[in-house]
């Protein structure tokens, strides 16, 4: 992971924790989103909110329309929940996202936890090798 995405997700997770630190769990999703996007830009960092997405079939027929939480700095999506815990969909919609925006990496943030959840993932058609030798095309 190249430098620039790695410090640009250590500050959003710092900026995501302290978000949660302050308000704790219990509210809606649109406030720790109106939060998270407040503090974010008043780091400095261009964010994007509600940034609409289409899913398209192979050949080219839309299939649906989408919209991601968070787009930071044109390199990261941000999906936020306020659920108990996460669930395989919930990972599976940013893959989702991930693959329609053509962007590499995403976060999937929990504030609905008592403890504070975050979770990195990477989407790459590229083909490489993973840790263990092996050839794969996605990594999470």
């Amino acid at each position: 992971m190249d430098a620039k995405i790695k410090s640009l997700c250590d500050e959003i997770r710092q900026v995501s924790y302290d978000l949660h630190h302050y308000l704790g769990h219990g509210h809606l999703e649109k406030v720790y989103e109106n939060g998270l996007c407040h503090r974010l830009s008043k780091a400095g960092l261009s964010v994007e909110s509600q940034v609409p997405l289409d899913v398209f079939d192979e050949d080219g027929v839309l299939l649906g329309h989408y919209v991601a939480d968070l787009v930071i700095e044109d390199l990261i999506i941000v999906e936020i929940k306020a659920v108990s815990r996460l669930r395989d969909e919930h990972c599976a919609q940013l893959l989702g996202y991930l693959k329609a925006l053509k962007i590499e990496h995403g976060l999937l943030i929990n504030f609905g936890a008592y403890r504070f959840e975050i979770k990195k993932f990477v989407f790459s058609k590229k083909p490489h090798i993973n840790h263990l030798g092996s050839l794969s095309s996605f990594a999470a």
